[in-house]
């Protein structure tokens, strides 16, 4: 392994942009091709951010032998088809979130990485954020006790065309996947797979849910209630509800920069304010773990592991299952 980490970024859309411009921030780690369906969108990309190399296909960026890891920045409906050919080049992967379409696909990627020894990590930045990530601290040292409700809520209204990646089914179009994959994960974080899901949706005409609310039900007892959409805005807030006290996330709960702790469940509370501020727009820190992972050798994460993005993806399954949802090809 170089000194660098060297990025080779697969895509050139807005978040293929923002995560390059956050591993500007880095001073180990270097990009140094990027790929795109066209030269064109190639080129223009690397003049843009001062790349060495554009390739005009994503073969030409995964056989690139001077890249240490590819950031898939696809729409998720090409993340299975992107991450699969650069992990069978023997290519280490960050594939941005959601990891793929379903658990089953999920599944496959995990066993194709194997396969090959090849680094796989799905780019869920909410994991790996600070703030997050001292929270997991205080709830598994007993801050709030044990815990028994979660919340999340993430949507945002908007005049999405029916081509719109929101709305458009061969795109894995629907709030389910895009936004819910956040409040699901948070769940996730705090309480692990459920023994049961019920999810509910109102559909737009191309059949993609729109307005979408789940429950999540443990058997320790405690529920997770979370809800995602493109109809009406929300306030982006998560709440930990403990036999002990309870935490606030304020929004954007998926990258916060504080939360507050109640110890206790009185009225009189006052509560612990914990500033942690990310760096840059928030990628920087799972693009630090995926280039920690590597230097240690691990094909891994410990912060976000295989078994994790394949049991979120399991919940979701189930969820669309229920609400209706069915993309082309199923």
């Amino acid at each position: 392994m170089t000194q660098k980490i060297r990025w080779g970024i697969l895509a050139t859309g807005g978040i293929a942009a923002d995560f390059t411009q956050d591993l500007q921030l880095l001073p180990d780690a270097e990009v140094v091709a990027v790929g795109s369906r066209s030269q064109e969108s190639a080129q223009a990309f690397a003049d843009r951010f001062g790349i060495a190399r554009a390739h005009g296909s994503w073969a030409e960026l995964a056989a690139d032998d001077g890249v240490d890891i590819i950031y898939v920045a696809t729409p998720h409906h090409a993340h299975y088809e992107a991450t699969a050919l650069c992990l069978e080049a023997g290519r280490a992967v960050l594939c941005e979130k959601p990891f793929t379409l379903d658990a089953a696909s999920s599944r496959a990627l995990t066993e194709l990485a194997r396969k090959n020894g090849a680094f796989l990590m799905e780019g869920m930045w909410m994991r790996c954020n600070p703030a997050i990530r001292k929270l997991l601290d205080l709830v598994a040292e007993g801050a709030i006790g044990e815990v028994g409700t979660v919340h999340a809520d993430f949507a945002f209204p908007g005049d999405f065309a029916p081509t719109h990646r929101l709305r458009d089914p061969a795109l894995g179009g629907g709030a389910l996947l895009d936004l819910g994959v956040y409040p699901v994960s948070f769940a996730h974080l705090l309480l692990g797979s459920p023994s049961t899901v019920s999810a509910w949706a109102s559909l737009t005409p191309e059949g993609v849910d729109a307005n979408t609310a789940l429950l999540l039900g443990y058997d320790s007892g405690a529920l997770a209630t979370l809800s995602c959409g493109i109809t009406s805005a929300t306030p982006g807030r998560a709440f930990v509800g403990g036999s002990a006290g309870r935490i606030e996330v304020p929004p954007l709960f998926l990258r916060p920069d504080s939360f507050s702790l109640y110890r206790g469940t009185g009225d009189d509370v006052e509560p612990e304010v914990f500033r942690i501020p990310y760096t840059g727009i928030g990628f920087v820190h799972e693009a630090e773990e995926a280039m920690r992972c590597l230097r240690e050798g691990l094909v891994e994460s410990p912060l976000m592991r295989w078994q994790d993005t394949v049991e979120v993806m399991e919940i979701l399954d189930t969820a669309r299952a229920q609400i209706g949802v069915v993309y082309p090809g199923e």
